[in-house]
């Protein structure tokens, strides 16, 4: 894109005497782009000794995610040059400006006045509003940067490290930028697919300079237990990562604004656990194992898990921890009750006559919840996990995880939001990336999920209507290693990249992409 130019400015001979006549002076080629040269004479006159340039309107920003709003104005729009630097009106925003400075190759100059070619960063004096939003404010060679909170100037920086990838200029004139979605990211399955601590530091960039805010890490399953423990060193698997490793990717998170959420998925999933504690596998009235289910019957069972959650629950920040709670294996039989006396005989003394299988395991997630709040965290489950009809129902608190409709106990999206509960779309038929493409699935495309998902399409093809816009908190993008080896590390990344391009315009923009899917993708490569 080639800097744009401002209006003619009459000069003070104009005021002085207005019988004079005033023309236009249209600059030579080499005078800058956008300009014209016509060569004529007609285009010159010595009544105006200081000529200025003509300038177009500004074009919108081109970024992923597209912003949201762009008043055009005229004006040359900017760029850095040797004498540029960025400067921080708040010390809060330190990190941020440096950042910045380091990725332009710019000069940072602290909490100082801006000058011309600076940019500058500021947070707004009420502090009121979406902390993610911002305004960018381009005008007389400088840049400012200003919003509520310091996610959303972060995100402003953002948007003119794009541009600039794009087009080498930030076009003149004021963005206001905002995301509809405050849920938005990628899930990641470490467990059955070892993945290093690089790697995991290279894909939380790439999502902060897509606005991405949230990593799910489900580092528990049948196949592996991937983080250091200092409650239970006996279920590390001896591929993981270190807890220093993993205090250092959330640290690089926190400077990006993204919030790492970890999993440990009970009751079922649990194989790496059982099998350093065999004596806590759920085993039906013949003795059979069932993969991966822990007997929640055991008083041992619930101690090893809530000693772990609270462990896990301490080393992550955020707001958030996952308790899993899908597929527990107890409940895929014919009989529940006949093939487990013991759960069902537990059930009944828990939460009286008449009480199920179902009310146990219910009960188990609302126990497992409950270490999560008192952690002071909000705990999120898998849909499959909230069973309706039963003794027990599950508390109200818990965030919907909601990725399929095929497994047994899944209902239909509507009827979780029907009941008031908040939801975060995992959808499987757009948003999973499942390694080896087992069991009908096939990698996801970007153009899919460009073309034709967005937050309400919960569940298949089909949207929830939009009256339960307000529940659905976002969407997160999906790895899971099912078949570890199908794809190395660097296949994953290069697998991932446009449906994380595409789930990051449909959660902050919720209007029909203007471009096209190859548009998009060309845009994809040059703001990159």
């Amino acid at each position: 894109m080639s800097p744009s130019r401002a209006p003619l400015v009459a000069g003070a001979a104009v005021a002085v005497a207005a019988a004079v006549t005033l023309t236009v002076v249209v600059w030579p080629d080499d005078s800058g782009p956008g300009t014209q040269n016509s060569g004529s004479a007609s285009a010159r006159t010595s009544a105006s000794p200081s000529p200025t340039r003509s300038y177009p309107l500004s074009t919108t920003p081109r970024t992923i995610p597209a912003v949201r709003e762009h008043t055009a104005a005229r004006g040359p729009g900017w760029k850095p040059s040797k004498d540029s630097a960025v400067v921080a009106a708040d010390p809060a925003l330190t990190d941020e400006a440096k950042l910045l400075a380091k990725e332009l190759k710019i000069g940072y100059r602290g909490e100082k006045s801006p000058r011309s070619g600076d940019v500058e960063l500021a947070l707004a004096p009420s502090g009121k509003g979406d902390p993610e939003s911002y305004t960018l404010r381009t005008e007389g060679n400088q840049v400012t940067i200003s919003g509520p909170g310091q996610a959303g100037v972060f995100y402003g920086t953002r948007t003119l490290k794009q541009s600039l990838n794009a087009d080498d200029t930030v076009p003149e004139g004021v963005v206001e930028d905002t995301p509809d979605r405050p849920q938005r990211g990628l899930n990641l399955d470490i467990a059955r697919k070892h993945y290093t601590a690089e790697w995991i530091e290279d894909r939380l960039r790439e999502m902060a300079d897509l606005k991405l805010n949230q990593l799910g890490l489900h580092f528990s399953d049948d196949q592996a237990f991937r983080i250091e423990s200092d409650s239970h060193p006996e279920v590390v698997s001896e591929e993981h990562l270190t807890k220093a490793e993993v205090r250092r990717i959330l640290e690089l998170a926190r400077s990006l604004h993204i919030t790492v959420v970890g999993e440990i998925d009970s009751p079922g999933h649990l194989g790496a656990v059982l099998r350093a504690h065999p004596d806590l596998q759920l085993r039906n009235t013949q003795g059979v194992a069932r993969q991966g289910a822990i007997d929640i019957s055991k008083e041992g069972s619930a101690k090893i898990v809530d000693d772990l959650l609270k462990e896990y629950a301490e080393l992550f920040p955020g707001n958030w921890f996952h308790v899993g709670a899908d597929e527990y294996q107890a409940l895929t039989v014919s009989s529940p009750r006949t093939s487990y006396p013991q759960l069902a005989a537990a059930a009944v003394e828990k939460y009286g006559d008449g009480a199920t299988v179902q009310d146990l395991a219910e009960g188990w997630l609302n126990d497992r919840a409950a270490v999560i709040r008192k952690a002071e965290k909000i705990p999120k489950a898998w849909n499959d996990g909230f069973f309706s009809g039963g003794t027990v129902t599950a508390d109200k608190g818990i965030e919907v995880e909601y990725w399929t409709g095929k497994e047994i106990g899944a209902r239909p999206p509507q009827d979780y939001l029907a009941e008031g509960r908040d939801v975060i779309n995992l959808n499987d038929e757009y948003l999973y990336y499942v390694l080896g493409e087992p069991n009908d699935f096939t990698y996801p495309t970007g153009k899919r999920i460009y073309e034709q998902w967005t937050p309400f399409v919960l569940r298949g093809t089909e949207p929830v209507p939009e009256r339960y816009s307000k529940q659905i908190l976002g969407g997160r993008f999906a790895v899971w290693g099912d078949f570890p080896n199908a794809q190395t590390q660097a296949q994953v990344a290069e697998g991932i990249r446009m449906p994380l391009n595409a789930v990051s315009q449909k959660l902050w923009d919720p209007r029909e992409p203007k471009l096209t899917w190859a548009q998009f993708q060309q845009l994809a490569d040059e703001t990159g």
